[in-house]
């Protein structure tokens, strides 16, 4: 038993919000059976040019793989399965996954070209496999997406509670509630470590229910005059549920907007989730009803600036409008670092002089994350011997730990992405590091964070880039005219004199300078000019380019 450890690591999710990807292993250190939980993404800022998505860097599973038994995803949010595609050819596992997020990711993959067919294992929300040493069960939780699980995870060395995204409803308007009672027997079986979501950990009391939020919409679109634009994360199928049975109180047609939006509806239509409601409508409908006729679900509600509301706000949607006197609902909650898109959509919005609602106005939106009186409960369930805070940043987690002292925990460990707990035997503790990192995805590739293109593009984006091609002689003459290329550098200096001008007396001087020597060693002028341009349109822009500068020897 002592070579038999249980041991947790994730790659991703703690230290973050997004990204998640955890680990469970079982067994000696060099013949570890390997479980892993999740498979998501984070999605870029501003600070990343050109980056799409970030991603857990899986080198350290990728080494273990051949005992990698299985990839389990607790439900279809990006930051749990985005990375799937981009991932899974690595890792090779099979994948088990309800089958809501087994349609998602199906559908998704149909509408992009060359992504891989990952074949999926369905199983139910409340279920239970065998991979190797890990006996699983899963137990539904409420969340903001249909199908969401925590995991009990039996090991001859214990038992672990992996909650995944969670919260208490029991008045869900889709889904089931969070399965108290099975939580409860569970703890009485008795659990050697909880793994829990820390995202509301500085929030006091419990969150409000869905229902409350079906209700608050039902009386804002049965008040409005207008037309009605509701946005919301595409995959909140109660929020759909909820914006579907006001607006048919109301008689008023539902129109979707957006790809991920129509992809949810589908795969949540074809599962029976949505049934009972009228037929929702493309665009292609909007310009044949009335103003008062109308409802609209849009995605974008985080502002990303190619999404439907991103384009509705700036005119740019060839086929929906918004005007003075219509209603935008946000129903949703700004993920943090998107604050600036959303304000630019808003006041776009309100340029127009459309009414806009937020959560500030009223209970337009509720989180699907436990606030401090729902985690006291699962604690109150499960009654852990050991509590590893998780899905958070480090204020998220270091409260998170505090919580859990209080709540009686005897070994609270606060870890990060990289550290190795081992749990049993013994005291748990952090007994070593996993290799890890991020991923980017820029384009169609997949690269290492350290890439240098991604360091050179933000150079470019800050300062620009000079380019210069110059043709020797075998005497050292240059040969021709210079070709220069300035990209994302001003016009002219403060004076009105070309900043191409400049970079080019900057050439002839260094080269004028050179003893005739240097002027023949192609590789000594290159490095003479590049350094000279950067430190010349230092002198009158006050930043460095990036210089290139390229000599051919004819």
């Amino acid at each position: 038993m002592k070579e038999n450890e249980l041991v947790f690591a994730a790659l991703g999710g703690l230290g973050e919000i997004g990204m998640n990807m955890a680990l469970y292993g079982f067994g000696p250190a060099k013949k570890r059976q390997w479980l892993m939980v999740d498979c998501g993404v984070a999605f870029a800022g501003e600070d990343l040019p050109g980056v799409d998505l970030i991603m857990p860097d899986t080198a350290f599973i990728e080494a273990e793989k051949s005992r990698l038994l299985g990839i389990l995803i607790t439900h279809a949010h990006e930051d749990h399965f985005g990375a799937l595609a981009d991932l899974w050819p690595r890792l090779g596992a099979p994948v088990y996954m309800t089958p809501f997020a087994a349609n998602l990711l199906e559908a998704r993959r149909l509408s992009e070209p060359g992504a891989p067919k990952i074949p999926v294992r369905v199983i139910a929300q409340a279920s239970r496999l065998t991979l190797g040493p890990f006996d699983i069960e899963t137990i539904p939780v409420a969340h903001s997406i249909p199908e969401s699980m925590a995991l009990a995870i039996r090991t001859p060395a214990g038992l672990v509670v992996h909650t995944g995204d969670w919260k208490i409803d029991e008045t869900p308007v889709s889904g089931l509630p969070t399965d108290e009672n099975r939580l409860r027997e569970i703890g009485d079986e008795g659990v050697l470590a909880l793994i829990c979501d820390s995202t509301n950990v500085t929030r006091e009391g419990i969150s409000p229910s869905e229902t409350e939020v079906r209700e608050s919409l039902r009386q804002i679109i049965l008040a409005a005059k207008g037309r009605v634009a509701v946005t919301t994360f595409a995959s909140n199928v109660a929020r759909i549920r909820a914006v579907a049975e006001a607006a048919a109180e109301a008689g008023r047609e539902v129109i979707m907007v957006g790809r991920a939006m129509d992809r949810v509806a589908d795969v949540a239509g074809e599962l029976g989730m949505l049934e009972g409601l009228p037929q929702f409508r493309s665009p292609e409908r909007f310009k044949s009803l009335a103003r008062d006729k109308c409802v609209l679900l849009l995605t974008g509600s985080q502002g990303e600036n190619r999404a439907a509301l991103a384009r509705v706000a700036e005119g740019e949607h060839p086929e929906v409008t918004l005007s003075q006197g219509d209603t935008v609902i946000f129903s949703s909650r700004a993920i943090p670092g998107n604050e600036k898109a959303i304000g630019r959509i808003v006041n776009n919005l309100a340029k127009m002089g459309v009414e806009l609602v937020t959560d500030r106005d009223g209970l337009v939106h509720v989180s699907g994350h436990p606030r401090k009186d729902e985690l006291r409960r699962m604690y109150e369930w499960t009654r852990p011997q050991i509590a590893i805070p998780a899905h958070g940043e480090a204020l998220h987690l270091s409260l998170h730990r505090d919580f859990a002292t209080k709540m009686g925990v005897k070994q609270v460990i606060r870890a990060f992405n990289g550290d190795l707990v081992t749990l049993a035997p013994g005291a748990a503790v952090i007994s070593g590091q996993t290799s890890h990192g991020r991923l980017f995805k820029d384009g169609s590739l997949i690269v290492p964070e350290v890439d240098p293109a991604l360091k050179e593009r933000r150079k470019l984006a800050f300062a620009g880039m000079v380019s210069v091609a110059i043709a020797l002689d075998d005497k050292g003459h240059i040969a021709g005219d210079i070709g220069v290329e300035i990209v994302g550098l001003p016009a002219v200096d403060d004076e009105g004199e070309p900043i191409l001008e400049h970079v080019r007396d900057i050439i002839d001087e260094i080269y004028s300078s050179l003893p005739k020597a240097k002027r023949r060693d192609a590789e000594a002028l290159r490095v003479a000019i590049e350094r000279g341009i950067r430190a010349g349109i230092s002198e009158i822009w006050g930043k460095k380019p990036i210089a290139k500068v390229m000599v051919i020897e004819v």
